[in-house]
């Protein structure tokens, strides 16, 4: 099988990491990947967010299943392109990608569904926005409704950053504050069947404790020690599978990666989010335990055929990620910087600990910077608390000026 994965980020890395580790996969194309992708995959430069580009791309590669792992090509209408000339996706069309487009939509789908999510106002006009900060109150949960790189929403005790925040937005959702630890939960999906995988939570805010501005992850962790062992099934009936109905009711069949991030509140399991894409860093970690060879599993999606899949295998061990991030980030982030410590990873940690390449690119022989979060180092172990150990210890070879990340990731968990 010849594959394309479209995207440059660590989540791509991710996915061309395991891609390349399957025996039925022959080639491995990224478009337009980074320093680290290069190493496991040849790399071509595209416009990711031109379908004819990409569909010219695929076409004159050969190749037998494309895979579209950012959010704005999908909203785009990119696997649209690529489904048009004959060519099997992994993704979901650009008007069921609206599922993470549009926060609007997609509560608009889970009243229809009757998902269980926070209550919300769609607000676009600033009377419209104090009513909706005023009926909520404390603490205030401002979401801008299109996309915006997982950095979008605003949780805060201050009315004036939140009404900052909505009036900042052409439409906004404004919705109820949902207690109880997070949980993100993946789903490959072919318009009908649904096929969850393990849960991982992240780690939002860029500083220790959960302080500092949001961002678009800075660690991860999976398997969840704490949750409730029914909690995927739970969620595949409560959420997973009647969104995917309601979609399919609606003439808009999601085929692809369906991501609900989840609040396991005092009432119950409410739906933060959907995303229509693996989730980074979630992906780092669930890939790290995934069994199945993965490229079988995203054609299965492609072709509608996910009811004849296996059920899928999974590694006992637990992972971690832990995001080197740049300089300043997730304000205007510093890049350009060289990163040292790659190789010695590479010797020293392997096969436990490894680095996949977020923002990065290639200047001479020399690796550096070129986006706000750069790396993410992975790592296994027989538990949380090993796998910690090992991605912190490769984290303390990487060198990068005025880097950092979090020192927390899976702390709790790996006590628990």
């Amino acid at each position: 099988m010849k594959v394309l994965v479209i995207g440059g980020g660590a989540r791509e890395h991710a996915l061309c990491r395991s891609l390349s580790l399957d025996p039925d996969v022959t080639a491995l194309h990224c478009a337009p990947g980074n320093a680290g992708i290069a190493e496991v995959a040849e790399l071509h430069p595209v416009d990711q967010l031109d379908g004819g580009a990409v569909a010219e791309l695929a076409t004159g590669l050969g190749a037998d299943l494309v895979v579209v792992g950012p959010e704005a090509p999908l909203v785009a209408g990119v696997a649209d392109a690529v489904r048009a000339v004959g060519i099997p996706v992994f993704g979901p069309s650009g008007e069921a990608a609206l599922l993470e487009g549009s926060k609007a939509f997609a509560k608009d789908v889970m009243a229809g569904a009757g998902v269980p999510t926070a209550r919300s106002y769609v607000c676009t006009t600033p009377a419209e926005i104090d009513e909706a900060l005023d009926a909520f109150g404390a603490p205030y949960v401002v979401k801008d409704d299109g996309l915006a790189a997982g950095k979008g929403v605003v949780v805060t005790g201050d009315v004036e950053v939140a009404r900052a925040h909505a009036l900042a937005c052409d439409r906004v959702v404004i919705e109820e504050y949902l207690d109880g630890p997070e949980v993100s939960l993946f789903a490959i999906c072919d318009g009908t069947t649904v096929l969850p995988l393990q849960p991982a939570q992240d780690f939002k805010r860029a500083l220790d404790g959960d302080e500092g501005p949001n961002t678009g992850g800075m660690g991860a962790y999976s398997p969840l020690p704490w949750a409730d062992p029914k909690l995927v099934d739970e969620v595949l009936e409560t959420v997973l599978q009647p969104t995917v109905d309601e979609l399919r009711r609606r003439g808009t069949p999601f085929s692809g990666l369906l991501y609900a991030g989840l609040a396991l509140t005092g009432r119950g399991v409410r739906v933060i989010e959907f995303n229509a894409r693996f989730g980074d860093p979630e992906t780092q970690v669930v890939l790290a335990r995934l069994k199945t060879p993965l490229a079988g599993v995203l054609l299965n999606s492609a072709n509608g055929t996910l009811a004849d899949q296996a059920p899928l295998a999974w590694r006992d061990e637990a992972a971690v990620t832990v995001v080197v991030a740049s300089h300043n980030y997730p304000d205007t982030p510093r890049t350009g910087d060289p990163i040292e410590g790659l190789a010695e990873v590479a010797e020293q940690d392997a096969p436990h600990a490894y680095v996949l390449h977020a923002g990065t690119r290639r200047d001479g022989e020399a690796v550096v910077s070129a986006g706000g979060r750069v790396l993410s180092v992975t790592a296994t172990g027989s538990d949380l608390a090993q796998a910690r150990d090992r991605a912190y210890a490769a984290v303390g070879r990487i060198r990068l000026d005025g880097s950092q990340h979090r020192t927390d990731i899976a702390l709790k968990a790996a006590g628990a």
